[in-house]
């Protein structure tokens, strides 16, 4: 598997309705940022995704934006991003992220993430990649997320090894002790640990 530089997060444009999930996610910006690992998110200077870009430009890190064009209109942007990629479409936003990551993590959010992350799991049942793709289960936020890929199994929808396309981890200091495990660069988020 090759060194992961950059990680793509799927996560809410919205706060959500737990304060754990804002600070977990400006410790996964914190922690990347530190571990020099290059972020990839959605764009978005608010919510989840406002907190993890931020953090993880705090802490010195590389941040990458992607945002289709109707979304920068109506003044949801991060300006203050490393890099600004503007896209004509969701669909062209979710090809870019793919193409720039070495990794994927899913984080607690809302529809556009469960886009995000089932069209990247989708992705890897096709074998157009073999990626990581990991689930954080911030205080239990992945619990649907899973149990629908679980029931699309036991239903006989999704095959068996979908299960496998993911990993879950419970907490940011495990998700990072994961990437680390993965193969990240030296002084990734091995450092962290």
């Amino acid at each position: 598997m090759p060194a992961i530089r950059t990680v793509a997060v799927f996560c809410g444009s919205r706060p959500g309705r737990s304060p754990l999930w804002r600070a977990a996610a400006t410790a996964l910006g914190e922690g990347l940022g530190r571990a020099g690992l290059h972020l990839v998110f959605g764009g978005g200077r608010i919510g989840l995704m406002g907190a993890v870009a931020d953090a993880a430009l705090a802490a010195g890190g590389r941040v990458t934006g992607v945002i289709p064009d109707f979304l920068q209109q109506w003044e949801v942007a991060h300006q203050g991003v490393s890099e600004l990629i503007v896209t004509d479409s969701m669909h062209s936003r979710k090809r870019r992220m793919f193409e720039l990551s070495d990794a994927f993590v899913s984080f607690p959010g809302g529809l556009g993430t469960f886009d995000e992350t089932f069209e990247i799991l989708t992705w890897k049942q096709l074998r157009l990649h073999d990626k990581p793709v990991l689930i954080c289960d911030i205080d239990g936020s992945a619990a649907a997320l899973c149990g629908l890929i679980e029931g699309a199994i036991a239903d006989g929808f999704a095959p068996p090894e979908a299960g496998g396309f993911f990993e879950t981890v419970a907490s940011v200091p495990a998700l990072l002790a994961r990437l680390a495990e993965l193969g990240t660069v030296p002084g990734g988020a091995a450092a962290l640990l």
